[in-house]
């Protein structure tokens, strides 16, 4: 079987999802991530809500279904928020718009249909601060997650974790930049010790590892692949910098002492690791052997979609459409000659291998809140 190419949809939150789909099909991928965050969050960056959760039911569900199969394109969901620190508020909304998801997963046909719902799992500052805050965070994550694990599990439908340690999501200001627990490998794999369940897994991203100066290969390597279920396309090119060093976060200092100084300086929260975020065959290089991850992950036996999630620089970045199609486009050409088959076409995903979504019989059920689950 060969691995499919998909798009997260967060590339096109100027679009609507029909004609998200037409971009898809532009594209020549097989499938999309649609992302459906809350549209009351406090993210601003690199989100998008491409389908309707506060009114999805069984005819909901049934027309999607419809509208992929008629594009020939698979699906998963997501939103990607905080759900065990910051805000009290925001978290309890967080973990309550993830029960919608996994809802909506389910009415979909849950793992029937290979429809996952990605989230991140956050940070608990409060608790982080304190000596054996790691570990802290983590007893945090199995309280937290464990009822709702437990809900994804009777349903069907298994919960993907996304490795971004989302440096960029406290105010340059703080020392730390690991914002997001399953940020490590270690950390995952403690996850699924404390919560041992087969209804939840990730989703890795190698460009988060990158600027870390981590190899994604030997991350790869040494990952549970029963965890692992889908795979983000996006790259690194990393900038040495002598000044602040490669290990820890650039530092936000007084600007007057950086230019007396002749050095850089935190500008924003995301300026603090001295990296471009970019697409592979797409402009600016990156820092990683793409070859070798892909080769390693077939011969581990990966058969998931690799999902481009397009934040790069001189694509996403720009604010054009016809830039973030360019991007796209040049991430599927740079990636089909190591998935695809070679036909007197070139190299193409054979599309009888495109298997319809199933039409799944659904009974309805209310929206879950996590005050009801714990």
């Amino acid at each position: 079987m060969n691995n499919q190419i998909w798009i997260m949809t967060s590339a096109f939150d100027q679009l609507d999802l029909d004609q998200t789909i037409d971009k898809a099909k532009e594209a020549g991928v097989q499938g999309l991530d649609v992302c459906v965050f809350r549209k009351d969050g406090t993210r601003d960056d690199f989100v998008a809500t491409h389908i309707d959760y506060d009114n999805f039911g069984l005819d909901e569900a049934t027309k999607i279904i419809d509208k992929f199969n008629s594009a020939k394109l698979r699906l998963s969901i997501g939103a990607f928020d905080n759900l065990i620190g910051g805000d009290e508020d925001a978290k309890v909304k967080n973990q309550n718009h993830l029960l919608k998801l996994i809802r909506m997963a389910y009415l979909m046909g849950g793992d029937e249909n290979d429809v996952k719902v990605g989230t991140f799992v956050g940070y608990n500052h409060e608790l982080g601060i304190q000596e054996n805050g790691f570990e802290k965070n983590l007893e945090e994550y199995q309280k937290i997650f464990r009822p709702i694990i437990k809900y994804a599990e009777d349903l069907g439908v298994t919960i993907l974790y996304e490795n971004c340690p989302m440096e960029g999501w406290r105010s340059s200001g703080y020392t730390t930049t690991f914002n997001n627990l399953p940020g490590v490998l270690a950390a995952r794999k403690i996850m699924y010790e404390l919560i041992p369940s087969p209804n939840h897994g990730e989703i890795y991203d190698p460009s988060h590892d990158i600027w870390q100066n981590t190899d994604p290969v030997s991350v790869i390597e040494n990952t549970d692949m029963s965890r692992l279920k889908r795979i983000h396309v996006k790259s690194t090119r990393n900038i040495p910098d002598p000044f602040w060093g490669n290990m820890y976060p650039m530092q936000k200092v007084k600007p007057e002492w950086a230019e007396k100084a002749g050095i850089p300086h935190s500008t924003n929260e995301w300026d603090r690791h001295h990296y471009e975020a970019t697409l592979p065959g797409f402009g600016l290089g990156d820092s990683m052997d793409w070859r070798a991850f892909v080769d390693t992950l077939r011969k581990k036996g990966f058969v998931g979609p690799f999902e481009i999630e397009n934040e790069a620089k001189l694509s996403k970045q720009t604010g054009k459409l016809a830039a973030i199609m360019q991007g796209c486009k040049a991430a599927v050409q740079n990636l089909a000659p190591l998935l695809y088959p070679l036909t007197e076409e070139g190299f193409q995903y054979p599309e009888a291998e495109i298997v319809p979504l199933k039409q799944v019989s659904r009974k309805d059920i209310e929206i879950a809140t996590i005050d009801k689950l714990t």
